[in-house]
């Protein structure tokens, strides 16, 4: 699948076909564009390498700022003034964009750094990222795990250069600029050089070799070159008194002729980024085919891990697509802390466990179990090191930057990898932690007075402390699970009765309908709430527009009321944004599978498409991504519960191989190629390992395990799933999650 990958989706604003039944009726508040770039990356690696404009939020592209509909102009075209390091992955405002070390290519003077040169050529692959500029130098970018190479062709020209800017970081919309605190930079001979730059206190250090034997290596400083200088050193940098720096390399080019940079990168000093580098790319002083070769080939590995079969080419690649996407983020730099001497795992750019915690994680369990325990690890090490287990977690200090988000997002993500039995953790260590990290921030008010405002962080916490009594009763601690399971019951207080839906406060990224149908740990006494089955589908109906009106979406900076009117429609919204993506699977727990299968038809086939504008919504490190590639696959994770819940699949079949060796086979009987606007395929029965699965759902451990699953369809409604005992399971008994 990897010759199908396309890194250009979701690069632009949407543009997605005219929409029609039900997903014409949902509404997007977030912005319409979904934030990606084409950049050089690897698997969960530290390193990512781009074009950049200074466009928002990446680095790459033509957009400014934007937190609501449709993202307004900062540049008409594609351009870049040379290419940067670790860029996120479809985030949003997240209010740190790194963009380091830019890397100019120039045949102009030095003065001329800065200057935007049209992309008159673009190219872009898993682990490759290649422009032309108008000044007519070609430029290729490869990276490793902790490493990025360059390689540029030059038009003939007396004076070639690359010029390194160590100063530049962050975007060039306002205030999204990065200032570092202190720079240091030397000379360690004619074609090797090395630095480190401290940004919100996080120190980033780089060492940098180039190819060129007969070009002179030079460090500048406010655009004035220092012939003879071999040390820059910036003990204390104020954003006022700011000038760029770096150091550059310059000489003569022959038309055609190639220049090669080598960056090893690390948290951890000078002298680990050159051991990073030489790891990566050996010790040069060429090395971009050996290490795109390599990077591709873990790629490919990655993808072979899911086969899928359809005669759509355009499913092909949107498929392939999202699973890129899904596995670029978080960064994971074992032995690479910078604020304290643990050697173990480390992560970064977890932007953000809200978006990630439902779709993204347990993807990354089933296919690579071995990086989510490193994550898992990392998760617990800074709860240790600062304090509390984050929501997000950047290259910089404070973890509890995006604690209004969500709480005790870790806790779900811990409970799937001990629910599945993966070596390499010490529970009774995760125990302590998790259970500490409940009684911070909102969790204090929900001890005291039943419940937190916001009010959807009741939910969080509620399940929350449901985890954690789960894994209690797996270490054997009873005492434990009786103090914590009495307050996983506490979901209820989020509800009003009187309305079935959670209370009126303060929602984040939506309204108090987003946040009314996650999949909670009782949901049979969820439904029975809201007034039972039907009572509860009436809502849900409501809620994702069937029998509404089709609905304008915003536009270019939509003013306060034009908001207001969409958020009063209470309205899905339509996979543009997180909070409600497990939505349309609340259908099977009220016996109404028929349902799921028509909203998620229309999400899949109808807010996913190819070209840069293919992503309905911010992709935000790949949550959205990694919900595609569940939905198509006729699968949903319910994230904690080791439930996963069964669909109409997008494709004829399809083959997972686990991380744990084994192999699910996805099968179909009376299958037909899905049309965006056509009618959806209900489920009719399904078979596991050839015996009939009399329930719409399986568990992790059968999923871990492997066999076949062969689904019969139809184009109609059938019985299956309505029972009630072949609904998914309702566990208000923590205990009851840890069952064998």
């Amino acid at each position: 699948m990897i010759d199908h990958v396309d890194p250009f989706i979701g690069t632009d604003i949407t543009d997605l076909p005219p929409r029609s039944g039900l997903a014409a009726t949902w509404w997007s508040p977030k912005p319409q564009v979904g934030n990606t770039h084409p950049g050089a990356t690897y698997p969960l690696g530290m390193v990512s390498a781009c074009a950049y404009s200074g466009a928002y939020p990446t680095g790459y592209g033509r957009h400014d700022l934007s937190t609501e509909g449709l993202p307004p102009e900062l540049h008409t075209s594609l351009r870049a003034s040379g290419f940067t390091h670790f860029q996120q992955s479809g985030t949003g405002a997240i209010r740190k964009y790194y963009n380091y070390f830019r890397v100019t290519p120039m045949i102009q003077p030095l003065d001329a750094l800065g200057e935007l040169w049209d992309i008159v050529e673009e190219e872009a692959s898993p682990g490759y990222y290649a422009a032309t500029l108008s000044s007519g130098v070609r430029c290729e970018i490869t990276v490793g795990p902790k490493s990025a190479v360059h390689r540029y062709t030059f038009p003939e020209h007396t004076n070639a250069r690359v010029v390194i800017d160590a100063s530049l970081g962050g975007l060039s919309i306002r205030h999204g600029a990065t200032i570092p605190l202190r720079a240091h930079l030397s000379s360690l001979s004619p074609q090797m050089a090395q630095g480190e730059i401290t940004v919100e206190g996080a120190p980033l250090a780089v060492h940098m070799e180039c190819d060129a034997a007969d070009w002179r290596q030079m460090l500048w400083y406010d655009r004035r070159l220092m012939p003879g200088g071999s040390r820059l050193d910036f003990e204390y940098i104020r954003p006022t008194t700011l000038r760029p720096f770096g150091l550059m390399w310059a000489g003569p080019a022959l038309a055609g002729q190639t220049v090669e940079l080598r960056f090893g990168f690390s948290l951890r000093g000078a002298e680990q980024a050159r051991e990073n580098l030489y790891n990566d790319c050996d010790a040069g002083p060429r090395s971009f085919e050996k290490r795109h070769n390599a990077t591709r080939r873990m790629w490919r590995e990655h993808f072979d891990q899911i086969e899928i079969e359809t005669g759509s080419q355009r499913q092909r690649t949107v498929f392939s697509t999202a699973l890129y996407h899904s596995l670029i983020k978080p960064c994971l730099a074992a032995g690479e802390s910078p604020f304290w001497p643990h050697d173990g795992a480390f992560a970064f750019d977890i932007s953000t466990m809200w978006d990630i915690y439902r779709t993204q994680l347990p993807l990354l369990t089933i296919l690579r179990p071995e990086r989510a325990m490193e994550l898992a690890e990392a998760l617990l090490r800074v709860c240790e090191e600062e304090g509390n287990l984050p929501v997000g977690y950047r290259m910089s200090r404070g973890s509890d930057q995006f604690f209004r988000q969500a709480s005790a997002l870790a806790h779900t993500f811990l409970t799937d990898l001990c629910r599945r039995g993966l070596p390499g953790m010490d529970w009774d260590w995760a125990l302590v932690h998790m259970n500490n990290d409940l009684r911070r921030m909102y969790g204090e008010d929900f001890l005291l007075a039943g419940e937190t405002n916001p009010i959807s962080h009741t939910l969080d916490l509620a399940f929350g402390y449901w985890c954690t009594a789960a894994i209690a009763h797996r270490q054997g601690d009873r005492q434990l699970v009786a103090e914590l399971a009495p307050l996983a019951e506490r979901w209820r207080n989020a509800y009003d009765e009187a309305t079935g839906l959670v209370k009126d406060s303060a929602y984040y990224e939506g309204g108090k309908w987003n946040y009314s149908f996650r999949l909670m740990h009782d949901m049979a006494a969820r439904i029975a709430l809201a007034g039972g089955d039907e009572a509860f589908v009436r809502m849900l109906d409501a809620f994702f527009g069937y029998g509404a009106e089709h609905v304008t979406q915003p536009g270019l900076q939509p003013g306060v009321e034009e908001m207001r009117r969409g958020y009063a429609l209470n309205r899905f919204e339509g996979m543009n944004n997180e909070p409600d993506m497990d939505a349309p699977w609340a259908y099977q727990y009220a016996g109404r599978p028929d349902r799921t299968a028509e909203v998620v038809h229309a999400a899949v086939h109808q807010q996913y498409g190819t070209g840069r504008g293919g992503l309905p919504g911010n992709d935000d490190s790949g949550g959205l991504s990694s919900w595609y590639v569940w939905a198509a696959l006729g699968l949903f994770p319910v994230a904690g519960q080791d439930l996963f819940l069964l669909n109409a699949p997008s494709f004829r079949s399809s083959r997972i191989r686990t991380g744990v060796g084994t192999e699910l086979q996805i099968l179909t009987r009376g299958f037909t190629e899905p049309e965006p606007h056509g009618p959806a395929q209900y489920v009719q029965g399904v078979r596991l390992n050839g015996r009939e699965l009399d329930r719409s759902w399986i568990t992790g451990t059968e999923l871990a395990a492997g066999g076949t699953i062969d689904i019969e369809l139809g184009a109609s409604p059938s019985a299956w799933g309505t029972d009630v005992g072949a609904r998914p399971p309702s566990r208000p008994d923590p205990t009851e999650a840890m069952a064998p």
